[in-house]
């Protein structure tokens, strides 16, 4: 019997290298090695008794039935009451809310609902891995805007400007970011919204943003959150996109929202809900209560103290990493995460033999060498290639213990001698 194939699309898409870091070092784990993990985004907290309460009330009440597949209207009218009060996001109605599973899903509904075939997509890199992805499986053409280290990894609006052109449909935008773990300031954000803006008053009419606001409560040295779609310039073009699952420790949940307002807001509502019909429908009715109580404010001393744990846990990673030589990375802002260059080790070899030439073998000695996971960053795009992404997501005891690993592994690795060339001689 001949080969009988899957799709190109299938064929085309690469395994997330987030997860597939997370597997292995899981699997090394299960097999009894001594692996400290620091690949997965996610918190090491309990999700807030009080949200947990509501579901298992939920279930007692025998909230077991369909969902309608955007929410019921109470959890709708949550997330609207939420982004209007806490984010300035004026003018949105339950109606002009989509909640689905997780933020991944509600931001593949929105790139298939907004993208047809070359459609431009401008995207920051290094990026989330699921960005591209999704973006290419609606139709869409990655248009990279490249960052680095030094920048802060954030994009400057004459740099915006000048890759804007009458094919781009999205801006994306994610701030904190993951990988980076740097944020906008509210001043940077606005200088990026009047470029949208007099972009879409001239070239580019269709111009959307997708502001993916997953970590907004995870911010550090006082800085504050500005949504994009609380800025006039943008308003009614700016889609913002969160979830429960990192600033409340709910990940395993997966919920996630979409809205947008106005008249084009319940236009990509109403394509989202035709394509999520024919998905996932809605997501577990007895979630829905606990969607009103997470966003009540009930918890917020608990998300204030899981916040103020991170705090002190970037500021230690940080001081522990800067005493390592040839890592280059700027401070954490926001999120859970160190973004560091590691490309002043390329040229080197670790005691196993193993050869650093990009993030990958970087992450590889590392795993083999001293039992620590990480991230490499190739397929975070731009400069990721030599970079890693350490996630703090972790007790301070497990900080430490990795930092020593990663300085340990640092130290022993040498330089690879080039072979001379015969006839050649050295300048001097």
């Amino acid at each position: 019997m001949g080969q009988i194939g899957l799709s190109k699309r299938a064929g085309s898409l690469k395994p997330s290298s987030t997860l597939a870091v997370a597997q292995q070092a899981r699997q090394m784990k299960e097999a009894g090695e001594d692996v400290l993990a620091f690949a997965a985004g996610e918190p090491d907290f309990v999700t807030p008794e009080r949200i947990r309460a509501a579901a298992k009330d939920a279930l007692d009440r025998g909230l077991t039935h369909y969902a309608p597949t955007l929410g019921t209207p109470g959890a709708r009218a949550a997330v609207a009451k939420k982004l209007e009060s806490e984010n300035g996001i004026k003018g949105l109605t339950p109606k002009h809310v989509a909640i689905g599973v997780g933020g991944k899903q509600c931001l593949y509904n929105v790139f298939q609902a907004l993208l047809d075939e070359g459609d431009e997509v401008l995207l920051p890199v290094p990026a989330w891995v699921s960005y591209a992805p999704q973006i290419e499986l609606s139709g869409g053409r990655v248009v990279e805007l490249s960052t680095d280290a030094a920048s802060g990894f954030k994009i400057k609006p004459e740099q915006l400007k000048a890759a804007i052109t009458p094919r781009s449909r999205v801006l994306v935008i994610n701030s904190p970011s993951n990988p980076c773990g740097t944020m906008y300031a509210p001043d940077d954000l606005r200088a990026i919204a009047r470029v949208v803006g007099e972009a879409a008053a001239s070239i580019a009419p269709n111009l959307v943003v997708v502001t993916d606001e997953i970590y907004e409560k995870i911010l550090y040295g006082g800085r504050t959150h500005l949504s994009p779609g609380s800025i006039p310039e943008i308003a009614d073009r700016t889609v913002t996109v969160n979830g429960l699952s990192k600033a409340y420790a709910m990940t395993g949940w997966r919920i996630g929202y979409a809205a947008c307002p106005g008249a084009f807001g319940l236009e990509l509502i109403g394509a989202i809900d035709k394509i999520q019909s024919q998905m996932t429908s809605g997501i577990a009715t007895f979630l829905m209560p606990a969607i009103e109580v997470a966003l009540s404010g009930e918890c917020d001393a608990q998300l204030a103290e899981m916040t103020q744990a991170f705090a002190k846990r970037a500021k230690l990673i940080e001081g522990r990493m800067r005493e390592i030589p040839g890592m280059r990375f700027p401070s954490p802002e926001g999120a859970f995460y160190i973004f560091a260059d590691i490309s002043a080790h390329f040229g080197k070899k670790a005691p196993d033999g193993t050869a650093i030439t990009s993030a990958l073998t970087f992450a590889q000695a590392l795993l083999a060498n001293q039992k620590m996971a990480v991230v490499p960053g190739e397929d975070f795009g731009g400069c990721g290639d030599k970079c890693i992404r350490i996630s703090f997501a972790c007790s301070e005891d497990q900080i430490n213990a990795g930092i020593d690993r990663l300085d340990a592994l640092v130290r022993s690795l040498t330089l690879v001698r080039r072979a001379c060339v015969p006839g050649h001689r050295r300048s001097r």
